[in-house]
């Protein structure tokens, strides 16, 4: 939500400079996320002054081209080579003077600088309108007012707007805050508690009268459920056009593109008071009736934006007697507006259900500024008010005359808040004593009335505009942000207690598998677990009928649970490659969601994500791309470090994985990986190869939960090692190897490892070279030479008659 201060500035007297002030509305609860700064001219005409051209004759080079002399308040007159056709002696004109900076209309900087044109020296620029952003013509230079003093900075003719704009991160929750004044009203709350006391200043609207009763227009409210309260009143001879320059500095300061004064002064007000209004052509309305009312499904309306929407049964809308005119509190209809042509209004205020207003604009993909306040909840009291200061406006800037008394359909009014404070909940929530007198302060200063006063605590009734505010933790909670966060005191001292909880509890396993990936280099993300249903189509593992589908879904592409971890993380690594990271080591920890004919169940899963060069380019070591078994040897550490081994592994491909391996343990399956297929990756735009691992965490932790943790004293003894260099066939295995070695020797064997293989020349056809290292240890002795050859030569021996082996 955009704030402008000089707007602000009209409800509270503040001198403060926007850096100070921002912060302080941050401490208040209302963050900001950042200041821009406004310019109703581009640059705010600066280094742009009045200036006298003295002469003018032809340049002596060039038919187009004049030479003038031109006073600009210095001690000598400087020369300008002009090319305006109309410039003439005598004449007070803008003068851009040396080391100016113009933008032109693609807001493009260009400066200007001393220099020759065609020969002759030239110190600066007599500007037309539209090279100092004034206007749009460009026939001529710009002729001011032969009145003016020569020297006088031009943007204190022309009022430049110069603003500085608060961008506030506002939550759901603070629908009082939607609006310049309700910013306001909570600065000045802060500020007295900075012991500044300054006035809150609201538009009047004493001088509102109706000047005749000519133009009725009849109002029914139907449904007054979804619609608690509604005003509306007719303006008659109005003319439409263009808004005033200070309105539409306004306007624009905050990102809204100025329309018609009648339009502009209803977004006025909006983000003025945070009341949504809405102007209807008084000559369009059927039978001088507005009916607040639903539609029968399926009825078609044409919205402003030209198009064609199907009505719901539950859609609330305002109709006059014949037909619908707008979808109530969200969008307008093209058939009903104001147009240039418009010479009366009906001009409305009303109140509707948030709930009925947000779901109407959700069903339509509706986000208007008008359904972004109703959805929330804005003051019920305030449309009367609101009213009469936008036909006020309407009066005084497009003329004509207030012509019927306002129609206020309120049956059943909204009701304060009573709510009971008691100090003793209040210390034990903020921890601190806040003084009485503070807290009374605090409240009376947010317009929460106090109506009694005891030693216990303040009976309060709480303003309805204040839908957040409803219980007594939220009263606290108010005058915790107002008091400031930063002014409670911290203990020295930190309590804790000693949980009783098991090792294989969840959060303790996924701690230390994600400090594990962590340390070698991986990221942790936390994708949204909502999705979009179109993901189903790429894999035929997936099927539509088992999403978990939202009842009230934010958008088209959050429509459903995920029913795998692979999108979502893709999602992120296209992210992240658009921004030219391609080296991505990613893991997430979620679940997965899936409907079945009976149930809905939800498994927990662990996703690795890996793509690009292992590790970043460095000067002094080569870098190498990420492969199958790299995933592979950071999988195993994962379930190594729980203490899963003996593990099963056999080829794995779907149709989104090629070149895939699964792992399982026993009859559970631990966890499926491989290469992402490029029909898959193309979906997303990655040109780049991924590798992908699922854990299924719950049979994981399941497993790890029955792993006992054995341990061995360290051995007294020293290790031997021994190599082989086995000439073998093709075909023979290093599992061969392994099972034949571990057969030979059970006790002392401890460890085989391959630690080169070489095939090609030298080495006969069909022929290969392992090379073997066997390591033997004792627990109870030091191993002998006789012992250790005797092994060596056993295991030589059935090498060779069983693999057909041959020493090198």
């Amino acid at each position: 939500m955009k704030i402008s201060y000089n707007w602000l500035k009209q409800f509270i007297k503040i001198d403060w400079d926007a850096e100070k002030t921002g912060e302080l509305l941050t401490d208040l609860g209302l963050e900001i996320e950042g200041i821009e700064t406004y310019e109703s001219v581009k640059g705010g005409l600066k280094g742009i002054i009045v200036g006298e051209v003295l002469t003018c004759v032809q340049h002596p080079n060039a038919d187009r081209l004049k030479l003038t002399t031109v006073d600009i308040g210095e001690k000598e007159p400087v020369q300008i080579v002009c090319g305006a056709p109309n410039v003439a002696a005598g004449q007070k004109v803008p003068v851009a003077t040396i080391g100016t900076t113009l933008y032109t209309a693609e807001d493009e900087a260009w400066t200007i600088k001393k220099g020759k044109i065609r020969g002759e020296e030239s110190q600066g620029m007599i500007c037309a309108e539209d090279e100092i952003g004034l206007g749009e013509s460009h026939d001529g230079i710009m002729v001011l007012n032969a009145d003016l003093k020569v020297g006088t900075p031009v943007a204190e003719i022309f009022e430049v707007e110069n603003d500085e704009v608060f961008e506030i991160g506002l939550t759901p929750n603070r629908a009082d805050a939607m609006s310049h004044y309700g910013v306001a009203r909570d600065l000045r709350a802060g500020l007295l508690q900075k012991e500044k006391s300054l006035e809150l200043i609201t538009p009047s609207v004493m001088s509102y009268h109706v000047d005749t009763r000519s133009l009725k227009v009849d109002v029914d409210v139907k449904d007054k459920e979804k619609c608690p309260r509604y005003c509306g009143v007719t303006i008659s001879g109005v003319k439409v056009g263009p808004s005033p320059n200070w309105l539409q500095n306004r306007l624009k300061a905050i990102g809204l593109s100025p329309i018609n004064n009648i339009v502009d002064i209803t977004n006025y007000v909006l983000h003025e008071l945070g009341q949504p209004l809405h102007a209807f052509d008084a000559n369009k309305i059927s039978g001088h009736k507005v009916e607040v009312k639903t539609c029968k499904a399926g009825t078609k309306f044409t919205t402003l934006d030209e198009v064609e929407r199907e009505l719901h049964e539950d859609d609330l809308m305002i109709c006059d007697a014949e037909k619908p005119m707008c979808i109530a509190g969200v969008f307008g209809g093209i058939d009903s507006g104001v147009t240039e042509g418009t010479t009366n209004l009906f001009l409305e205020s009303a109140y509707f259900d948030p709930v009925s207003i947000r779901k109407t604009a959700k069903r339509h993909g509706l986000n208007t500024d008008a359904s972004f306040r109703f959805e929330r909840g804005i003051d019920p009291n305030i449309t009367e008010y609101a009213l009469k200061r936008a036909a006020l406006l309407i009066t005084e800037i497009a003329g004509g005359e207030i012509t019927s008394d306002i129609s206020d359909a309120y049956p059943n009014k909204f009701k304060d808040y009573e709510v009971r404070l008691s100090f003793e909940n209040a210390k034990k929530l903020i921890g601190e004593e806040i003084p009485k007198e503070t807290i009374k302060s605090i409240l009376t200063s947010l317009e929460i009335k106090v109506n009694n006063v005891t030693e216990a605590g303040l009976g309060l009734t709480i303003p309805a505009y204040r839908n957040d505010v409803q219980r007594e933790a939220d009263v606290i909670e108010e005058i915790l942000r107002v008091y400031g966060y930063n002014n409670i005191g911290t203990t020295e001292k930190l309590n804790a207690s000693i949980s009783n909880s098991t090792r294989f509890e969840d959060y303790k396993l996924q701690n230390i598998i994600g400090n594990q990936l962590a340390a070698q280099g991986f990221f942790e993300i936390m994708a949204n677990s909502l999705t979009t249903p179109k993901y189903v189509e790429l894999s035929e593992q997936l099927d539509a009928t088992h999403n978990v589908k939202m009842l009230n879904p934010l958008s088209t592409d959050l429509e459903v649970m995920r029913q795998s971890m692979l999108f979502s993380g893709l999602e992120a690594i296209a992210h992240n490659i658009n921004r030219r990271r391609y080296d991505l080591k990613l893991f997430e920890f979620g679940k997965t969601y899936h409907q079945y004919s009976e149930s809905r169940e939800e498994f927990k899963h662990l996703a690795l994500f890996v793509t690009g060069n292992k590790t970043q380019e460095r000067w002094n070591s080569q870098t190498s791309p990420s492969d199958f078994f790299y995933l592979k040897g950071t999988i195993e550490a994962i379930l190594e470090r729980l203490g899963l081994n003996k593990l099963k592994s056999s080829p794995h491909k779907t149709d989104i994985l090629s070149e895939g391996m699964s792992l399982s343990l026993g009859k559970k399956k631990l966890v499926e990986f491989g290469l992402v297929k490029k029909s898959v990756l193309k979906h997303f735009g990655i040109a780049q190869p991924v590798l992908f691992a699922d854990f299924n965490w719950d049979n994981v932790l399941d497993m790890a939960k029955h792993n006992s943790i054995k341990f061995t004293a360290i051995p007294k003894y020293p290790e031997v090692r021994r190599d082989f260099a086995l000439l073998l066939d093709n075909q023979v295995t290093f599992e061969d190897i392994y099972t034949i070695a571990k057969q030979t020797e059970k006790q002392l064997l401890r460890n085989i490892n391959l630690f080169d293989v070489y095939e090609g020349k030298n080495l006969p056809a069909g022929k290969k070279s392992y090379a073997v290292s066997f390591t033997l240890q004792d627990e109870n002795k030091t191993l002998t030479d006789k012992q250790i050859d005797k092994i060596m030569s056993k295991l030589q021996s059935n090498f060779e008659s069983k693999l057909g082996a041959e020493l090198r």
